[in-house]
């Protein structure tokens, strides 16, 4: 291959070379092409390629010519697809899953805090029994705080270790599948 030709498949996008149609799937699956698991390490040197170039919309796979089959190919592609696919509408559904369960926390940290300030303000319950009263201010106190604190948290924090993933699944759900001589 020349050089422009070699510098156009690293420049644009993600280019692969793979030694065999056997690099894209897991050694330890022996079902074929449409139902096999893919390669932790082939996804992991897609993500090491996604997070350095970017915004992607190309995944080039690089096979030997006399090892190129057409019609395993277009079954490898949509494997491949299915599979992005398949785990982006996971990562979505498990990071609005967190951020919900965050703001409901939230809010319960919240309306905990607002009980806790009315039972303290209106000393509710004081003339019935001032031990109960007392016990139930100090343990609505921090339950409040907790569920608050937590519910950010969630949204805020634990989201975020989400998106790398969830970016790359969206990032590959969308990029195009092509097979090239090398």
């Amino acid at each position: 291959m020349e050089k422009k030709e070699m510098n156009d498949l690293r420049g644009a996008n993600i280019s692969l070379i793979l030694d065999s149609y056997n690099a894209v799937f897991s050694d330890f699956d022996p079902r074929s092409s449409l139902e096999r698991g893919i390669s932790d390490d082939f996804l992991s040197e897609c993500k090491k390629a996604v997070f350095s170039k970017g915004n992607v919309t190309e995944l080039r796979l690089l096979l030997p010519s006399h090892l190129r089959n057409p019609n395993e190919e277009i079954k490898i592609k949509k494997r491949l697809k299915d599979h992005f696919k398949k785990h982006f509408r996971e990562k979505q559904k498990n990071l609005k899953m967190i951020k919900g369960q965050g703001w409901i926390w939230f809010v319960l940290g919240v309306a905990v805090m607002i009980a806790d300030t009315f039972i303290y303000e209106y000393k509710l319950f004081y003339d019935f029994n001032k031990f109960l009263f007392n016990l139930l201010f100090v343990m609505l106190q921090p339950c409040g705080w907790f569920f608050f604190w937590e519910g950010l948290g969630k949204v805020f924090i634990e989201s975020k270790k989400e998106i790398p993933d969830y970016e790359f699944y969206k990032i590959m759900s969308e990029a195009n599948i092509y097979f090239l001589n090398y």
